[in-house]
Order: structure tokens, then C-alpha cells, then sequence
């Protein structure tokens, strides 16, 4: 390349960048709409709601929360991934949008659309049993499956959710046989597990860890990596044996891809901010959600990891919505 040549493209680079950084600055001018896939109440809204209230005090104009449920949260994401890439409208979303893929025909692509900003927190679940079950531990769990040549039942809030997902996820990882029980929705399911009808149940910790203390239940692992602040005392699925495996439901904050990286960045920082204020730090611990963090760059690593895990889960489980 010419001299003059390389020289006029180091001037437009340098154009840009200071072009970007300025856009940065003045961002934001007006405010800022924050989509949530799902109803008024949802623990994303509830959460969405604490994070744009403190977001909005870091950046000094008010971040607006806008519900488009439906189709599993994926309206919303779409909206969220065809709208303007100037860091003005950001969704909330949560680990349907890695799942939703695998399952329907989506008319955008969540791993190219989008891009990250942060991995808000992570509402764990829980392995629960019956206490008839005669396990108290995974390690017994797996011993009894895989002493029955008919496997062992658990219930699911329906195919394609996470209840069901994640005991797709542990036969596959343990080399046991689990049949799902579906149930139109988390509160038929957890009625026939107390009652002792369903043996097993992966639910939330919130939903489940008030009938664990009154020994209704019994706890044998929580489903994310870590364990969980609500049920410190309860191992992780990994520490329990079964390598690498993660489920939890969690939530994150992307903007459309293609807005600027400066702004992203910006939000990002927001965010971080936000996420340990004593406000929503207090919000998610009555909600039984873990506060996370992170960078953008290591959310989208994340969501690959996310992406690529559910498309196997789902289709060994063979089902399609």
C-alpha cells in the first residue's frame, strides 16, 4: 500500500475512534428503554426494575422498562435485536433466549444480534425429592436409577422449560435413565412432589427452599456451579460428581449488535455499578437470586458456552416446539 494511502486510512481510523468516543460521552442524551420478554411481576422484570433505577442514577437520564412478553421471551428479543444500534434500547433477558433457539424457528439470530453487555445474576435451582425417596444424596440418586431398568420420574413445569431441561442435562451427564412427568405449570408440579406422587423436581430456590427447611422436601443439589446464597449448605451439582454440569436461570443485558462499543462499555460499567448497590444486592436476596458481573466480553463467552450446551440438551431430548 502507498504511503499516502496508509496514511489516509491511520486518519480514518483516527476519525472514527474519536467520532466513537464522543457519541460515548454525550450518551445518554434523551432516556433509555430497557425490554423485558416477559410480564410485570417475572423475577426479570422485578430485576430489571432495581437495575434501571440505579443505571439511571449512574448516567443521569432514566432508563424506561418497556414488557413484550410472548413466545417465550423471543418477541421481545427481537424487537430488541432489529431496533436502532444506538445504545437506546437494551433487553433484560434470561436463559430461554439460549434455549428458545433449538426449539423454535426464529426469525433472528440471538448469538449474532445481540450483543452483551452483562451477566446481571443467576436464580438458582434446586434438585429437590420426596423424603420417601430413599436418597439423600446425588451419588444415592444415580445408584437408584441405574438399579431400575425403568428409570426414575421427575416432575417438569413442561417440555422445553427448565425443570425439564436440566434432568435431560443430569441423565445425559450421569448415564442414568429420568422420565419427565409434565404438568401445565411449576404449581401443579410441586403439589404432586409433596404429595409424594413425583419423586423429583428441579425448581427454583425461592419456590422450593421454604418446604426443604420444613422438611417437606429434600435438597440434593443446587443446578449452578456455585452454591447458592439462599441454601449455602447444599452441595452443587459438580461437587455432588456430576462434571460440568450448570443450569441455572439467569439474566443478562444486551443492547442490538452493532451499537457503538464505547456505549456498550459504558452501560457495562453502569450495570457493574448498579448490580452491587445495597438496593438491588437487598432485592435479590429476598428474590433468592444471585448478584453476578462481569464484562462484556465474558458474557459473550458465556452465552456460546449457553447456545451450544441447551442445542445438545434439546436435541437428545428430542423435542421441538
Amino acid at each position: 500500500m502507498p504511503g499516502w494511502a496508509k496514511a489516509a486510512t491511520a486518519l480514518a481510523i483516527f476519525v472514527s475512534a474519536c467520532v466513537s468516543q464522543a457519541v460515548a460521552e454525550d450518551y445518554p442524551s434523551r432516556p433509555v428503554r430497557m425490554v423485558v420478554g416477559f410480564g410485570p411481576g417475572a423475577v426479570a422484570d422485578v430485576i430489571a426494575r432495581a437495575m434501571a433505577a440505579r443505571m439511571s442514577d449512574k448516567l443521569g437520564q432514566q432508563i424506561v422498562i418497556e414488557n413484550r412478553p410472548g413466545a417465550g421471551s423471543s418477541l421481545g428479543a427481537e424487537y430488541v435485536a432489529r431496533a436502532p444500534k444506538d445504545g437506546y434500547t437494551l433487553l433484560m433477558c434470561t436463559v430461554a433466549q439460549t434455549i428458545n433457539p433449538a426449539l423454535n424457528n426464529l426469525s433472528f439470530d440471538f448469538g449474532r444480534d445481540l450483543a452483551p453487555i452483562m451477566l446481571v445474576a443467576n436464580a438458582p435451582q434446586i434438585l429437590v425429592a420426596h423424603p420417601s425417596l430413599p436418597a439423600n444424596s446425588v451419588k444415592e440418586l444415580i445408584a437408584l436409577a441405574k438399579a431400575d431398568p425403568n428409570g426414575l420420574q421427575y416432575a417438569s413445569s413442561g417440555a422445553g422449560t427448565m425443570s425439564h431441561l436440566s434432568g435431560v442435562l443430569l441423565a445425559s451427564s450421569a448415564g442414568i435413565r429420568l422420565t419427565q412427568i409434565p404438568y401445565p405449570g411449576s404449581a401443579q408440579s410441586m403439589t404432586d412432589v409433596l404429595a409424594g406422587r413425583v419423586p423429583l423436581m428441579f425448581g427454583p430456590a425461592a419456590t422450593v427452599w421454604t418446604n426443604v427447611q420444613g422438611g417437606k422436601l429434600k435438597a440434593l443439589a443446587v443446578t449452578q456451579p456455585t452454591r447458592a446464597a439462599i441454601a449455602p449448605d447444599v452441595p452443587t451439582m459438580i461437587e455432588a460428581g456430576v462434571e460440568g454440569y450448570s443450569a441455572g436461570i439467569w439474566m443478562g443485558m444486551l443492547a442490538p449488535t452493532g451499537t457503538p462499543r464505547e456505549i456498550v462499555d459504558k452501560l457495562s460499567r453502569a450495570a457493574n455499578d448498579a448490580v452491587k448497590s445495597p438496593e438491588v444486592l437487598a432485592l435479590l436476596a429476598a428474590q433468592g437470586v444471585d448478584p453476578l458481573g462481569g464484562s462484556p466480553d465474558e458474557f459473550a463467552r458465556f452465552i456460546d458456552i449457553e447456545l451450544k450446551k441447551w442445542a445438545g440438551v434439546v436435541k437428545e431430548a428430542g423435542i421441538r416446539q
